[in-house]
């Protein structure tokens, strides 16, 4: 779980976040837990694959934090 504390911040930075504007962790942390346990440690690409794949499963916020920052 603490691998994941910097994930999310991360991705959103590669894809042209603002290092000051990182809801992603709060916004996604219960949904990298509830459906990304597994590949937690497989890397932020990883991570950001499985959301992706988990979309329609995923928290309102979370879903809506992945598509401001173009995934």
């Amino acid at each position: 779980m603490t691998r994941f504390l910097f994930i999310i911040p991360l991705i959103l930075c590669a894809s042209g976040a603002s290092a000051q504007q990182q809801p992603g962790h709060d916004a996604c942390a219960r949904d990298v837990t509830r459906h990304c346990r597994a590949v937690m440690n497989n890397g932020d690409s990883a991570v950001l694959a499985c959301l992706k794949q988990n979309r329609t499963r995923l928290s309102k916020a979370c879903d809506k934090v992945l598509t401001d920052h173009g995934q």
